[in-house]
């Protein structure tokens, strides 16, 4: 500023490519001329020619700009004025350097925004927990495993939303503002309405909305939207969030089952392009049939314990003790069904499984199976 510039003129730039387009597709792009833009995120200063890499939406891409090409002042004002940080604007022709690396020869070069703060220093990058969360464009800036989490989310909510739709379902916007915050087991925020003078809450859950719909006659309905829960904060709660849930008429748990099934498989495709991810080392196919075990053959095959064989609350506390299993006195048959499930079963769960028909005391609200009433129509 005090050379009479203004770091922060620019309000338009035409930008026609990105960094990702022009790396995959470098034949196509080889010697012609492009405009693009990014944060500059390093730079080297070989005297006369100059070496940058700028990050923009899809990744990053090397520039390379000398005096000769963008003129004596420009050059000047690149290394003299630009920061790590800058957002710039390059217009110039695709090449490879001697390396093999893809990159832009500039020809003209633009100051867009100025960066009045330093990045995280480069080889350790922004690694602390408190200041990721807190500033998370910082995050997005210089983790770009943060910046593909929030596409893929992105891309995942909308792919739900496209199969859904594709289903015959309806998406609805159901009240935040409620007199009663039920649907769930959370404590409340609660807010106050001036015109009508009443104290309301913030919804917790989409649930009784969305079933007044249905017997309103609107057969399948769902809602993407946030909740709000008054309670606890770490790293995998938040007070508020995202929730999906969907209601459908006419069907039973086995149709929601094949529901849920094809909607992980149509999101998969269509965000990643493939059905197998890796997760912690292991590889699962969501294009293969999930396996559906019920509760009771799920602890028969993996702790060796037939509960169709355990008739009473006594004998099921004489298998808990014979497998050093705790539990407590007001816990009942299908509780001890559940201590069982959680200490001999979850762990070899590692492909995707849809576990069903719990005991009844772990499972409020939900249908009984008319042949076992102790059992319930739940996954």
């Amino acid at each position: 500023q005090s050379e009479g510039k203004n770091p922060y003129e620019q309000v338009k730039y035409a930008v026609d490519a990105d960094s990702e387009t022009l790396k995959n597709n470098f034949e196509a792009y080889e010697g012609k001329t492009v405009s693009l833009a990014g944060r500059m995120m390093s730079r080297r200063i070989m005297g006369k020619a100059s070496f940058s890499h700028i990050a923009d939406r899809s990744g990053s891409i090397q520039i390379y700009v000398t005096r000769q090409d963008v003129g004596e002042e420009n050059y000047l004002s690149y290394k003299k004025d630009y920061d790590i940080g800058d957002i710039v604007g390059f217009k110039g022709f695709v090449f490879k350097t001697k390396s093999g690396e893809a990159s832009v020869h500039a020809q003209e070069i633009t100051l867009l925004s100025k960066s009045l703060h330093p990045l995280p220093e480069k080889f350790h990058g922004l690694t602390d927990t408190d200041t990721r969360y807190r500033q998370r464009y910082l995050d997005l800036i210089m983790n770009a495993e943060s910046r593909d989490t929030f596409i893929k989310r992105s891309r995942i909510i909308s792919a739900i939303r496209s199969y859904l739709n594709g289903q015959g379902f309806l998406e609805v916007e159901t009240p935040m503002l409620v007199a009663n915050a039920g649907g769930a087991a959370a404590r409340p925020f609660e807010t106050h309405f001036n015109a009508l003078d009443e104290d309301f809450k913030l919804r917790i859950s989409l649930e009784l909305y969305l079933k007044r719909l249905i017997v309103g006659g609107l057969e399948k309905v769902y809602e993407i939207g946030r909740v709000f829960r008054n309670e606890g904060l770490d790293p995998r709660h938040n007070p508020e969030f995202t929730l999906m849930e969907l209601y459908q008429a006419y069907t039973d748990y086995h149709g929601m089952m094949d529901l849920t099934e094809n909607l992980y498989r149509h999101v998969a495709q269509t965000v990643l392009g493939t059905t197998k991810i890796t997760f912690n080392g292991i590889e699962m196919d969501l294009g293969k049939p999930f396996e559906r075990i019920t509760m009771v053959d799920a602890v028969k095959k993996y702790a060796g314990v037939d509960f169709d064989q355990i008739h009473t609350l006594e004998e099921a506390r004489e298998a808990a003790k014979a497998h050093n299993i705790e539990f407590k006195p007001i816990h009942k048959k299908g509780d001890i069904l559940n201590l069982f499930f959680e200490e001999f079963v979850e762990e070899h769960l590692l492909q995707p499984t849809f576990v069903m028909d719990h005991p009844i005391e772990i499972s409020p609200l939900t249908k009984k199976k008319p042949e076992n009433p102790d059992y319930v129509e739940r996954f």
